[in-house]
């Protein structure tokens, strides 16, 4: 584990100092990520009213969903799409031959390399807006309270990781994967409204099969203290699953990979 931790330090350092030669970059991307931010808030407000609510949920209870989604947002552009979008280049290039050479774990590999720290101040937006709402609406933030929502957020970055995985490692047979990556975004982004405001065979699916409501609705009942100890327990052997699930199939991809100089 040592080796790995420090092989990590020196991707994001590598990426970081990348980075850091174009600053006016963090400033553009601030700016985009707020007015984009802004237009959310903009389509969520046109669901409330005097006295309405979307699905049991006040204004700013449905600030909280906005923000977790706004986190997981975030971490897509600074951690998965900069990494798990490369896969097809790796594939396509034959680049992939020498991931699978080197003396460590190619999922780690194509799953750390890089990240762009640009879409840091988009988790920190979304942050920042969850514990907004979860204040106005009287949460009471408890060191149990916190932390629970910590582990519902890794167990979210988990699903989200694997969902994303899946797709980006069927690239070993469909080079073109950007239109599946671009369906799945679009399913996700339900996740930024209550799960309670969906029909019920839209609240099983996102709970089950797509289970977008542990990335937003689970981590702000928490805060609001209506979540169950079993919808918890269901949250992490979903993760679980959704994990080993990932680990197989990309292990299975590379037994039915060609590489470029076979």
């Amino acid at each position: 584990m040592g080796r790995y931790w420090r092989t990590l330090r020196r991707f994001w350092g590598t990426a970081l100092a990348t980075q850091l030669e174009y600053q006016a970059n963090a400033l553009i991307e601030l700016l985009a990520v707020s007015f984009s931010l802004g237009g959310s808030l903009l389509l969520l407000s046109l669901f409330f009213g005097p006295g309405r609510e979307l699905g049991g949920w006040s204004w700013n209870q449905a600030l909280m969903v906005q923000g977790f989604y706004t986190v997981f947002d975030g971490m897509s552009s600074t951690w998965l799409r900069p990494n798990l979008g490369s896969i097809v280049t790796h594939v396509r290039e034959g680049t992939l031959d020498f991931v699978l050479l080197k003396p460590i774990d190619s999922q780690f590999w194509v799953s750390l390399r890089t990240f762009t720290p640009a879409g840091l101040s988009e988790v920190a937006l979304g942050l920042g807006l969850a514990g907004w709402g979860a204040h106005q609406s009287g949460v009471v933030f408890t060191p149990a309270v916190l932390i629970t929502v910590l582990v519902m957020l890794m167990v979210g970055g988990v699903i989200l990781y694997s969902l994303w995985f899946l797709i980006a490692a069927t690239s070993i047979w469909f080079v073109k994967t950007w239109n599946a990556t671009e369906v799945l975004r679009a399913l996700l982004a339900s996740g930024r409204y209550p799960i309670e405001a969906y029909p019920a065979p839209l609240r099983l699916l996102f709970t089950l099969v797509l289970p977008v409501a542990f990335l937003t609705t689970v981590p702000a009942e928490v805060l609001l203290g209506r979540v169950s100890l079993p919808l918890l327990a269901l949250g992490m052997v979903l993760a679980t699953g959704f994990f080993t699930a990932a680990r197989a199939f990309w292990m299975f991809a590379l037994r039915h990979y060609t590489s470029a100089s076979s």
